[in-house]
């Protein structure tokens, strides 16, 4: 926490705005549409998911259509197509970036249209906080006609050729999940260029009543909405935002810094100037045919000393819930799975916890 987080949860207690309305909500998302820039309209949500649920149904997708999904990254990104009836393909990615790989996106694209099967959505991720290729998903974007959702849950800070993600989308998405860049403890926000779709994500995640002296409903709607006291949270948050993607940056630094000569070991950077990370988490991937040893021994070797570590996420392709869903790729992402591990990228890690990280790699290597 910044501090300041208290001050506006107890002024919306005082006042006794504690619903999904009030002022912290609307402050939360202006500040949010200023940070961003581009013109940019912020619904504030009460999850990442519900935000991507949301981008789904403002672009029609229903029961029996195809959306077009990054298979490395976490099942949230692929879930809402699921809610929709819709059925995800799941497309490789690219050793830069780990993000959706273009060429394979577009050998996804021709055969589905070729199966006459248009896929109606692309779900791009921003991974672990890294940018995709936005110019080159983009232009396929735009030459087929199939609109794109940024997964922008991972990236809030980072940018592509200076512009910031969760700007590039159709419809795009951030989260504040309590383990992200900032947090509401749990919240998500819906962006996108137009008022009038940012009214719509309003009212679809107000449970969607028309506006009448009784209750009444036209459409379906969702429980969607950031509370106040959330939004409170949010406000204190985007106060210590910059110096947050700095301490994660500063991490990344010293995993560069400690795996420095050391053949075999990878740690996951931008691949040029283009991209700037916030480095959400930093991430190494381990040759052991070189080095002799495996991400998961040193996993093994990190819990040992109380250090916590994680694989890659598994791609979803891999995944017991989605294994009837059609996939195109090269193995990039189980490759990536196979030999990646998260390390400690917390924002609150103290130069002890650095050092003690620091002791026990050495150590193991």
């Amino acid at each position: 926490m910044g501090g300041n987080e208290v001050f506006y949860i107890k002024e919306a207690i005082d006042t006794n705005w504690v619903s999904p309305n009030g002022e912290n909500i609307a402050a939360f998302e202006s500040a949010l549409e200023t940070y961003l820039g581009n013109n940019s309209k912020v619904a504030s949500l009460s999850s990442g998911t519900a935000a991507l649920h949301l981008a789904l149904i403002l672009l029609g997708v229903e029961r029996g259509d195809e959306v077009l999904c990054q298979s490395m990254t976490f099942s949230a990104s692929a879930n809402p197509i699921v809610y929709q009836g819709a059925t995800p393909v799941f497309v490789d990615s690219e050793n830069e970036t780990w993000n959706l790989c273009p060429e394979t996106l577009e050998k996804a694209i021709k055969d589905r249209i070729s199966k006459g099967k248009k896929p109606k959505a692309i779900i791009a991720v921003h991974l672990y906080g890294m940018p995709y290729k936005v110019d080159a998903i983009q232009a396929l974007s735009e030459k087929y006609e199939i609109p794109i959702i940024e997964d922008s849950a991972e990236a809030l800070g980072s940018t592509y050729k200076g512009q910031k993600c969760g700007t590039f989308g159709d419809l795009s998405v951030l989260s504040f999940n309590g383990n992200k860049i900032i947090t509401t403890s749990g919240g998500g926000a819906l962006v996108t260029k137009s008022e009038a779709l940012k009214k719509k994500a309003i009212f679809l995640a107000t449970q969607a009543r028309d506006e009448a002296p009784h209750y009444q409903h036209s459409h379906i709607g969702y429980n969607y909405r950031l509370s106040n006291i959330c939004a409170g949270i949010g406000r204190g948050q985007m106060e210590v935002l910059d110096e947050r993607v700095s301490q994660r940056r500063e991490n990344h630094a010293f995993y560069q810094q400690l795996f420095f000569g050391i053949e075999g070991v990878r740690v996951f950077s931008e691949p040029s100037e283009d991209f700037f990370s916030n480095h959400w988490l930093s991430c190494i991937t381990i040759e052991e045919a070189v080095i002799g040893f495996s991400s998961e021994s040193l996993r093994l070797a990190l819990e040992k000393e109380n250090i916590e570590s994680r694989p890659l996420w598994k791609p979803m392709h891999l995944q017991p819930v989605f294994e009837a869903a059609p996939y195109y790729g090269e193995g990039v992402s189980e490759a990536l799975f196979s030999k990646g591990l998260c390390l400690p990228s917390g924002s609150n890690l103290t130069q002890e916890n650095l050092e003690r990280i620091n002791n026990v790699i050495r150590q193991f290597v």
